[in-house]
């Protein structure tokens, strides 16, 4: 593989106010584009709907200017690659999910939350989904479905707004996924076991995260991806999307996460630490960094 362009990017969703968590961890994205002497985007991660919010969308640019964060593209200058608003790219989504679904790694499913809950077996992480038990997992291999279309409505289009039906990946069952991660080392897990199979499209007619970050940093060139810890399970499903889809994958750093007092990584409902009261209460974001 040939060295590319350093491409790093922060992806904020507007679903509260950024706290000092994600401050932290897209500081840590900046720092690492800037020493490679490469570019830094500005995503807008807004696919959920009932949680997404005008004021907080708004907050954001404002947020982590303060904070000291700067960017080179972005839905506010734009930029090569535009939109980089997640809510404007969902033929992108489509066409990838088309892919999955005509390579056959997909397949529709019916259960909720609680059902796959109730029915693994498997205990999980509070941040974790659980394993799913494969209750409308097809026996052998996935084949194409035939997909009806309506009117001028794509195939695309009518599959994934099917009501009430999650699209799932079918993972490789007892497959070894390794990879090395810049901050932390060689990482492995084992898909069947430490993870399973996961939906790539909501039956609320939205793209998951999973697929939806997987075809935005493929398509934005993003060349290493900077998040959390405790999205290093997920590293191992959209590892499985780039192979699937034919795209090349990032490097991946994943940054040591801020802890409230009791141990538990910040959320945004611990209001009390997002950057907009910490600057209210006269908070220096230069200390901020340095804690």
């Amino acid at each position: 593989m040939t060295e590319r362009e350093y491409r790093g990017r922060i992806a904020p969703s507007p679903t509260g106010f950024l706290h000092l968590g994600h401050a932290m961890t897209f500081w840590h994205a900046q720092q690492r584009a800037r020493e490679a002497g490469g570019k830094l985007v500005l995503r807008i991660e807004d696919l959920d709907r009932d949680r997404c919010r005008k004021e907080f969308a708004e907050a954001i640019s404002e947020d982590l200017h303060w904070f000291g964060l700067d960017w080179d593209e972005g839905p506010d200058i734009g930029g090569p690659f535009a939109p980089y608003v997640q809510s404007e790219r969902r033929r992108y989504y489509l066409e990838a999910w088309e892919k999955l679904r005509v390579g056959g790694f997909v397949y529709p499913c019916k259960c909720s939350r609680q059902d796959v809950m109730q029915a693994s077996l498997a205990p999980h992480d509070e941040n974790e989904e659980p394993i799913y038990p494969g209750t409308c997992r097809p026996r052998g291999c996935v084949v194409e479905a035939a997909v009806p279309t309506a009117g001028n409505e794509s195939a695309a289009d009518t599959a994934a707004s099917t009501t009430g039906t999650h699209w799932r990946f079918r993972v490789p069952d007892d497959e070894r996924i390794d990879f090395v991660d810049e901050g932390i080392g060689k990482q492995s897990a084992v898909a069947g076991r430490d993870f399973g199979d996961f939906i790539v499209w909501r039956r609320d007619h939205v793209p998951a995260y999973q697929l939806a970050v997987v075809v935005d940093d493929a398509a934005m060139q993003i060349s290493e991806v900077v998040r959390g810890k405790d999205l290093l399970m997920s590293t191992f499903r959209q590892l499985l999307l780039y192979r699937a889809l034919d795209l090349r994958p990032p490097k991946f750093y994943h940054a040591p996460l801020v802890l409230d007092e009791s141990g538990k990584r910040l959320a945004k409902r611990d209001g009390a630490l997002s950057l907009r009261a910490l600057r209210e209460r006269g908070a220096k974001p230069d200390e901020l960094r340095s804690v």
